[in-house]
């Protein structure tokens, strides 16, 4: 009997989700040894015009991560989709935009200026852009086009399951495998990991106060965090109460809060509102100016309560 094809491939990430797979250690060989893997750019050498040829829904299953930022990007995982079977948006960037969507903060203009003129490390004195077409002696290059915005995988084509995480938990891909490999799968559309918040795992809620209430707002680095505590508590913001858990607590068990890479349960539409909403009500005080001047101590808001999820979010980006 065949064994199912899988395929992995690479959008806009930081290729974190790509470690994660070789991350399951010797259980990859389980893996290889149950699955014949049709395409890996990063680590085979098979082509877009081998998988061209494959027949239509041909390959198992395809996990896909990262963002879809680049014209490349959008006709890959159209052509994956078409070949595939399942579609499993593998990671934060492909489930929810992740880090690429808080670009969508800035028009694309604004993004080639700081990246190709202003950034401190660019030299660039004859202010050269990339361009999709130039002519050389030898023909025309060309390169994908840069897209208005960055997509969450599923508002490119259509998604079956969805494997959070920055990077996803080994446990979590190991376990989506062999309920692919046996058919035992929840229904169409569901994340993959348990959907409660984090803080119903996270061993430092039992420290949490019946009546949370914060004074002053901390960066993890300009405090003594104690390892026991609520982060919340010690005044620094976890996205915990407005995180899915099944992460294993990983940044947690490090002394570090909660950053929110796995997004929302699937009673919150919203992920960074829902814990806007609660992180005001934790505010201790009923002065309007001493709520402002608490609210400003947050370095980059969007970048902290949408680090993962602008993409998705209401906002989706520049308003």
């Amino acid at each position: 009997m065949a064994k199912p094809k899988v395929a992995f491939y690479w959008c806009a990430s930081c290729g974190g989700c790509e470690e994660a797979v070789v991350d399951l250690a010797e259980d990859i060989l389980k893996v290889v040894e149950a699955v014949d893997i049709a395409f890996w750019p990063v680590a085979l050498d098979i082509k877009k015009k081998d998988v061209e040829g494959m027949e239509d829904k041909s390959i198992g299953v395809s996990f896909i991560n990262g963002a879809i930022r680049l014209s490349e990007q959008e006709e890959m995982v159209k052509l994956l989709r078409r070949k595939s079977g399942l579609i499993v948006a593998f990671g934060s960037c492909a489930h929810l935009g992740g880090i690429p969507g808080l670009a969508n903060l800035y028009e694309v203009n604004q993004i080639f200026e700081r990246a190709y003129f202003t950034s401190p490390s660019t030299h660039n004195p004859e202010k050269i852009l990339p361009s999709q077409e130039t002519d050389v002696p030898e023909g025309k290059l060309t390169l994908p086009r840069f897209l208005d915005r960055a997509y969450a995988l599923d508002q490119v084509i259509d998604v079956d399951y969805y494997l959070p995480g920055c990077s996803v938990p080994a446990d979590l891909i190991m376990n989506a495998v062999k309920a692919i490999l046996e058919g035992k799968l929840p229904p169409k559309g569901t994340v993959l990991s348990p959907n409660k918040s984090l803080c119903d795992t996270c061993k430092r809620n039992e420290t949490k106060p019946e009546k949370l209430k914060i004074k002053k707002i901390y960066r993890p680095y300009e405090i003594e965090i104690d390892p026991e505590k609520c982060f919340l508590d010690q005044g620094l913001i976890c996205l915990g109460p407005a995180t899915r858990g099944g992460c294993g607590e990983r940044c947690i068990e490090a002394n570090m809060p909660c950053r929110g890479c796995f997004g929302p349960t699937d009673q919150v539409e919203d992920q960074g509102a829902k814990f806007l909403s609660a992180f005001a009500s934790i505010i201790d005080s009923n002065d309007e100016k001493e709520i402002q001047k608490i609210i400003d101590t947050i370095a980059d808001p969007v970048g902290t309560f949408y680090r993962f999820s602008l993409s998705k979010s209401i906002l989706k980006g520049k308003i």
